[in-house]
């Protein structure tokens, strides 16, 4: 005698009842112990970006008006977007803000091309000494980045460097002392990034390498073919970083400019927005230069994420 099949009606709400249950114990719980290992990043974050940023933005709303001859406190008023509309007509800071541009197009890809070629060169086969090298790499950025700049200084310093007799051109010119800055940041970061990059080298899968040789791949083209693909979140994050490094460019120019007549107190956004607090005593407008400049490094960078990631979907 075969069975009766349970009726339908009667079989779904059982199966309406399992399928709820299931979904309540696949459902995520907060786990507590992960937001309590995250709390000091957030509180850190929260402290030393997000609030300074906010403040930042509050104080670029207003500014301070004084009356007479300067000698009563000054009285704050609301502002609005005057402050930025002063950041974007004052052609000092746009001719800064176009001078760091122009400094990153030509040294960014200059230092991340050395770093990756260091480092495909510490990661080959061939390589000796690998330990002493990567340490030789990385020693300029152990050295404080104003005591690197002073160094170099004393190197550009016309009548007393060397590099003067030998390349007979004026390293603090006017169509130079750019480049000079550039040299400095060049010879600071690119073992930082050499580092960065050369650490991804070292957690790919060897087995990759040896199965391209089998295959007739040269050297060059394990590296150009294989690694070089392989690492592209490294170079990307080190572009980033090295992106918003630009935008902040002020010690290297901090430290030519006593021995260089061609940089000026407003020759990096950084510089205009140091000389605006601290010598003209215009803490609003500075604020507004920092949030300009920040909007800048964020949009810069998000642009340069996003085509990264585009050419890495191809």
């Amino acid at each position: 005698m075969v069975p009766e099949a349970p009726p339908v009606a009667a079989a779904a709400p059982v199966a309406k009842r399992q399928a709820t249950a299931v979904r309540r114990r696949r459902r995520p719980r907060p786990n507590g112990a992960a937001l309590f290992l995250l709390s000091p990043f957030l509180l850190l974050f929260a402290g030393t970006y997000a609030a300074p940023m906010a403040y930042s933005v509050f104080k670029s709303l207003f500014r301070e008006k004084r009356s007479g001859l300067g000698l009563s406190a000054p009285v704050t008023e609301f502002a609005g977007v005057d402050q930025y509309v002063k950041v974007f007509s004052d052609e000092a800071v746009m001719r800064s803000l176009g001078r760091v541009l122009l400094f990153g197009i030509v040294q960014v890809p200059i230092m991340l091309g050395l770093a990756l070629v260091l480092a495909l060169l510490l990661d080959s086969a061939a390589a000796r000494f690998t330990k002493f090298f990567r340490l030789a790499f990385f020693l300029p950025y152990a050295v404080p980045g104003v005591v690197g700049a002073i160094l170099w200084a004393f190197l550009y310093q016309p009548g007393f460097s060397p590099l003067d007799d030998i390349l007979h051109v004026d390293l603090l010119g006017e169509g130079t002392v750019l480049w000079s800055a550039a040299n400095i940041v060049t010879w600071t970061w690119t073992g930082y990034n050499m580092l960065v990059i050369y650490t991804a080298l070292q957690a790919l899968p060897r087995s990759l390498y040896e199965a391209a040789a089998l295959d007739g791949a040269s050297a060059w083209t394990i590296a150009w073919r294989i690694k070089v693909p392989l690492v592209r979140p490294a170079l990307v994050l080190t572009g980033v970083f090295s992106i918003i490094g630009t935008l902040q460019l002020f010690n290297e120019p901090s430290v030519l400019r006593p021995i260089s007549g061609n940089v000026s107190s407003t020759y990096t956004p950084a510089m205009a927005a140091y000389n605006a607090a601290f010598g003209a005593n215009d803490f609003n407008y500075a604020a507004a230069i920092a949030v300009v400049l920040a909007a800048t490094a964020c949009v810069l960078s998000y642009v340069f994420f996003t085509a990264s990631s585009r050419g890495a979907d191809k």
